[in-house]
């Protein structure tokens, strides 16, 4: 618990000075990590694809980095308001919260609990916001420490407003998908829609892209597309794992059902010994 608050706190850090399209992808490290650590300590052996996932998310990584855009930092909360209110973005975040009220209203009551989809698309879109809010917030922080005081500006308790109910929100309906899906095809699926949005939420609000060439931009969406697929592979593999070990693992009671615990026989299936107790 102590090192996910850490984690949470240096991701909140990063958003202050570096741009989303940066921060969000890199997220993917946390997967690698994650896989690696669960192969030594947990004797969950990775596989050749799922480090084939590992190396792709790596590369990609990489590739982000070294053609990330140079953001320049907003110096008043007055500037973000600025950037948020611009029409593109105000068009963005009203379709964004029309689409939103749709799959609460209409399409979660019918659909919710068959396609996760609905579910993850709402998080998904309420985590565009939730970044650019926190992301809002985050300068906010960092301008009032430098002595620049910017408590006293409303802007700051609407972005705090705004992410705290994003937040919320978010959270309640992942929670709903994991409650009703399969966690090793939500992960993926509710990883490559929330990064997408953020990235395209950020872009039109912060103009990440502006100034960049062709090129640059071009080699930033290949290593996102990289990164998405390491992301996908690994997820792939734990699922087939998983199977795997439910295939293996069987167990038979007495044809009775009726009979006493000393009737019935237990038996372990695993490849090709058998074990009867």
């Amino acid at each position: 618990m102590v090192s996910m608050i850490v984690g949470e706190v240096a991701n909140f850090v990063a958003y202050i000075y570096a741009p989303a399209i940066l921060v969000t992808p890199l997220g993917a490290i946390s997967i690698i990590v994650s896989a690696v650590l669960a192969h030594f300590l947990l004797n969950e052996r990775l596989q050749k694809m799922g480090v084939l996932g590992c190396v792709s998310c790596i590369v990609g990584s990489i590739v982000i980095v070294i053609h990330a855009p140079q953001e320049q930092t907003p110096t008043s909360v007055q500037e973000i308001w600025d950037l948020a209110t611009q029409p593109a973005f105000l068009f963005y975040a009203v379709a964004t919260i029309s689409l939103v009220l749709a799959l609460i209203l209409h399409f979660e009551p019918r659909y919710g609990q068959t396609n996760m989809l609905v579910y993850l698309g709402i998080c998904s879109l309420m985590g565009s916001f939730t970044v650019v809010s926190i992301k809002a917030i985050g300068i906010a922080i960092k301008l009032t420490l430098d002595g620049v005081n910017q408590i006293a500006y409303p802007q700051t308790w609407f972005f705090l407003t705004v992410s705290a109910i994003c937040v919320i929100t978010q959270l309640n309906y992942l929670n709903r998908a994991l409650d009703t899906f399969n966690a090793a095809i939500v992960s993926p699926v509710y990883y490559v829609m929330f990064t997408t949005l953020t990235i395209i939420a950020s872009a039109i609000m912060f103009k990440d892209w502006s100034g960049q060439d062709a090129t640059s931009i071009a080699s930033e969406i290949c290593g996102f597309i990289t990164i998405l697929s390491g992301t996908m592979i690994l997820h792939m593999t734990r699922k087939q794992e998983e199977s795997d070990m439910q295939r293996s693992l069987k167990f038979y009671v007495g044809e009775d059902s009726m009979k006493g615990l000393e009737d019935e026989h237990l038996i372990l299936i695993h490849g090709s010994d058998f074990l009867e107790q």
